[in-house]
């Protein structure tokens, strides 16, 4: 993955469920657009909700890789279901629960809900849900030739496995599947 719309995993409990949270802050640029002010009125920074869904599908997407810890590559075939009720902007805090509901060796699917912090009263509450596909390209595209590495590694995405306890996940030359000590 470039670009992570997680900050940090939560809960992990293998091979059924992942938890991951974001914070939003005012200084991120995809807010000073969505909306900007205009004859209309003052602005209105709200996070799009394709990049809440983008946040759901990264966490689904990382907890079905980590069930082959990461030896075959899984991309986002589908999005069968995703709905969501509430706007989040800065200074809210989001929460995304995914689970695996079928696993197979060609893919998975899951669901998920997405839950903002109300830091009035200290309480989650759901604002969205989804169902989410995935597949593992390497078998599902017969002859075709993906390179050995697992793309999703780059340094953000390390930084958030090994900050989040799943070190075992990675090496010293950025490659999958091959655990290492805790460090």
């Amino acid at each position: 993955m470039r670009w992570l719309w997680i900050d940090t995993i939560v809960k992990y409990e293998p091979g059924k469920r992942l938890v991951a949270v974001k914070n939003v802050s005012l200084a991120e640029e995809h807010l000073h657009d969505h909306f900007a002010c205009d004859a209309q009125g003052p602005a209105q920074p709200l996070v799009p909700a394709s990049l809440l869904l983008e946040g759901l599908a990264q966490t689904s997407g990382i907890l079905v890789g980590s069930v082959q810890e990461f030896r075959e590559k899984v991309i986002l075939a589908k999005v069968t279901r995703f709905t969501l009720d509430a706007d989040v902007g800065p200074g809210h805090c989001v929460r995304f629960d995914a689970t695996i509901e079928r696993l197979d060796v060609a893919g998975a699917s899951t669901q998920g809900t997405i839950e903002r912090l109300s830091h009035a009263d200290g309480e989650w509450r759901a604002i969205g849900s989804g169902s989410l596909m995935f597949s593992h390209i390497d078998r599902n595209f017969a002859g075709r030739e993906f390179p050995k590495e697992n793309f999703v590694f780059g340094e953000n995405f390390r930084t958030i496995l090994s900050g989040s306890g799943l070190q075992r996940f990675l090496d010293d030359a950025g490659q999958r599947g091959r655990p290492v000590a805790s460090r």
